[in-house]
């Protein structure tokens, strides 16, 4: 127990470490995390993930603890103090026709999650979670501009076009159990952080050419809530069937945005030099970012020890989406999850395999985009396995690794399309503390 015990005090420490000083650092690679607010998160745990994502209706899942911040009525369900690490991988290709392939790969700490358990059918929640990223760079060259095409014109324009930085989200939830059947619980969530984009204006080949920068930016940060209900009928005591419902609230968080417009020279080696000049520099008051609505249905049924299978249906009103009054121009999404994990023989002492769990699940998102006339859809397949530890004195462990394998987007219209794998590595810890032991 002691090393297990050194090892996760050292992982949380470079958990710590690690989310106070990247809280604006870019983990994505993705063009299409400029729309919106970045790429959002699922926010769960690699055992769900290894699932297709399925978490709606999912508490426990073979006698194991889990933290399920997706339905905070979970929470009603965990009986030991839980913990979970993570870290994430992605590895992304992307393609577009008439150019050359790009490979990106991004490495993070993902989240630390904690549960304490406060009666027999209650705990609280509390942790620190990714919310949404936005990292992209891109390029697109104009040959001949301004002159209709005089083959004296050889200079070529670059117009590039960048974003990164992250919102997070800091949550403290608690859910409980009315009766045998009702699981209710709520968050409330803090998402905070900054995201920006660049866009610059570059004639490189021609001499003493003044070059620009637009630069905007916006300083997030807000209350939103979780709610979430679970209602379960036990067709035995292993054998149970449960519907959840799921919602994160259309809140408004605060925003400020920063826009600058700057004009400079490229130096010998053609790269950027000192700004020769700000030509604007605004920072607007502090004004609204309306987060939509979003809706989660789910259905599971559990055999426990042994196997679990279960789907999940989301509904995003994206098309709220608004940032200092101006709507961005999105569409409402869907998302349907579905997935399982199957257990051989989790008390067996003689065939290690037979106790691990084997996950599987696929995903199908149609996204909040629609670019060039196409709505922009995701497809996925998921992959997990949850690897037991040895108990000590009441203590559980289990390594949790999933990896998602899809593709987003497509090469009509002009559009990029992605094929990515993301790798989910968690540690999570089952363990009483806070127990009053009597002496005679």
């Amino acid at each position: 127990m002691i090393k297990y015990t050194r090892f996760f005090i050292t992982l949380l420490l470079a958990v710590a470490a690690f989310s106070a000083h990247a809280q604006s650092t870019a983990t994505s690679s993705s063009p299409y995390s400029r729309y919106g607010i970045g790429d959002i998160d699922p926010q769960l745990m690699g055992q769900n993930i290894g699932m297709g994502g399925i978490s709606v209706a999912t508490n426990k899942i073979g006698f194991f603890n889990n933290i399920n911040v997706v339905n905070p009525a979970s929470y009603g369900a965990i009986n030991l103090t839980t913990i979970d690490v993570g870290l994430y991988a992605n590895f992304l290709t992307l393609s577009q026709t008439g150019a050359s392939s790009q490979k990106n790969s991004n490495f993070r700490l993902n989240h630390i999650a904690f549960a304490i358990p406060t009666s027999k059918r209650s705990a609280l929640s509390f942790g620190l979670l990714p919310y949404s990223e936005r990292g992209y760079n891109y390029k697109k060259s104009v040959s001949k501009l301004g002159t209709s095409g005089s083959p004296a014109d050889t200079n070529v324009t670059n117009y590039s076009y960048s974003g990164d930085g992250s919102l997070s989200k800091a949550y403290l939830g608690y859910g409980f159990g009315l009766g045998k059947h009702l699981l209710l619980g709520a968050n409330v969530s803090y998402i905070f952080g900054n995201i920006k984009d660049i866009a610059t204006t570059e004639i490189p080949d021609l001499a003493g050419a003044i070059n620009s920068k637009i630069q905007s930016s916006n300083a997030i940060g807000g209350i939103n809530y979780d709610y979430g209900v679970q209602y379960s009928f036990d067709f035995s005591e292993t054998k149970h069937l449960v519907l959840g419902y799921s919602a994160s609230a259309g809140t408004k968080l605060h925003t400020q945005s920063s826009f600058i417009v700057s004009q400079y020279f490229n130096d010998a080696n053609g790269n950027q030099d000192i700004a020769a000049d700000s030509v604007v520099s605004t920072t607007g008051p502090k004004s609204k970012l309306k987060l939509p609505q979003i809706n989660r249905f789910g259905i599971s049924f559990q055999s426990d020890g042994k196997f679990l299978v279960g789907a999940d249906y989301s509904m995003g009103k994206w098309s709220d989406l608004s940032i200092a009054g101006v709507n961005q121009g999105l569409q409402d999404s869907k998302t349907f999850n579905i997935g399982g994990s199957y257990t051989p023989n989790i008390a067996t002492i003689r065939n290690y395999l037979a106790t691990v769990d084997y996950r599987i699940g696929a995903i199908y998102d149609q996204t909040y985009m629609h670019i060039n006339g196409t709505t922009i859809k995701r497809y996925a397949g998921t992959v997990g396995v949850g690897l037991p530890l040895r108990s000590n004195n009441g203590s559980y462990y289990k390594i949790n690794i999933a990896a998602e394998v899809g593709q987003r987007g497509s090469l009509v219209n002009g559009l990029v399309k992605e094929n990515y794998v993301n790798i989910h590595l968690g540690f999570t810890l089952n363990d009483k503390w806070f127990t009053k032991y009597k002496f005679d």
